[in-house]
């Protein structure tokens, strides 16, 4: 039931490994600078591929009519987000190396700060939880502003990406079932299950991704499983 996705999956996936590759050597060098720095490479490594999908073939840009989609990215990728701006020539090589270290402006900040980096990030996604409230009831405010006729909204989307240990945040479960019941067919959760935090496995001895399963469909979410790159 699949269709087949018209791409040039060489050359896409040439494109994801040099990011991955440039998002682990900019944590790796930090941490070489001082101990206190360093980041999250398992965070980006194990979904590197959902974001990339999404940057070629779902983002809408700014330049569309309604505008773009809206964005919270997991803030413990943003190496990830990064490094790819880093390929496109958003940011410099004195940026990347100067990676957690905000100096003179030539640094980059540790997780999405837009009041740090106003350019470059759109929301704030750290402490853990604050992107996911924040998308539900933005995806809110957007029926609002299209249901009333101030601006029309129905082709933008908002998204959301999850770890799946920062589903233990009380923010990030708090508010699924007001989404459920206002029907937001125009906001998207992706959870990332790569069963890593940093205090330990998630679920260890448990289905994480049954259990959230079990947790939206009862909101009244539509959910989609994919596993080893299956839906």
């Amino acid at each position: 039931q699949e269709s087949e996705l018209v791409v040039k999956h060489e050359i896409e996936h040439r494109i994801k490994s040099i990011i991955r590759w440039n998002a682990m050597i900019m944590v790796v060098k930090a941490n070489q600078v001082s101990t206190e720095l360093g980041g999250h490479i398992a965070s980006f490594a194990s979904c590197a591929t959902l974001y990339e999908v999404g940057f070629n073939h779902f983002y809408r840009g700014s330049g569309l009519d309604q505008g773009a989609d809206l964005v919270f990215f997991q803030g413990h990728i943003a190496p990830g987000i990064y490094s790819r701006a880093f390929l496109e020539g958003r940011i410099t090589e004195e940026q990347m190396l100067n990676f957690r270290q905000e100096a003179n402006q030539e640094g980059l900040s540790s997780y999405p700060h837009p009041w740090l980096m106003p350019n470059f990030w759109e929301f704030p996604t750290v402490s853990m939880g604050l992107g996911p409230i924040m998308a539900i009831f933005q995806a809110r405010f957007m029926k609002y502003l299209h249901h009333r006729e101030i601006i029309k909204t129905d082709k933008r989307t908002v998204w959301a990406y999850i770890g799946d240990g920062e589903t233990d945040e009380p923010e990030s479960m708090g508010a699924i079932s007001l989404a459920g019941r206002e029907k937001l067919d125009n906001l998207i959760f992706v959870i990332n299950c790569n069963l890593q935090r940093l205090d330990g496995p998630v679920r260890g001895n448990g289905k994480i991704i049954q259990e959230l399963e079990g947790m939206f469909r009862g909101a009244g979410w539509n959910v989609i499983k994919v596993i080893w790159g299956r839906g």
